[in-house]
């Protein structure tokens, strides 16, 4: 993602599907510390992508924003260092 920091999803809660704004994102897994190898996932020309560390079906939702989710607690909000 040029321009911008590539945002992060986890899938503590187990869900079937998550449902995101951007093709190119950062999937962690569970919540650390039962998180999995932070992996770097590009969707392509594709609608979707499985993380192969946790098997979370990514779905693309061209209605979702760049740091936006559906379940809206996959998205991973950085602290902020200020």
């Amino acid at each position: 993602m040029a321009g911008g920091a590539v945002p992060k999803f986890s899938n503590e809660a187990g869900a079937r599907e998550i449902a995101i704004g951007v093709k190119e994102f950062t999937c962690i897994g569970a919540n650390p510390p039962f998180d999995h190898p932070h992996i770097w996932l590009d969707m392509g020309s594709d609608a979707e992508i499985v993380c192969p560390y946790c098997s979370t079906l990514y779905r693309y939702d061209a209605a979702l924003g760049a740091h936006e989710s559906r379940p809206a607690e996959a998205l991973i909000r950085e602290k902020s260092s200020v």
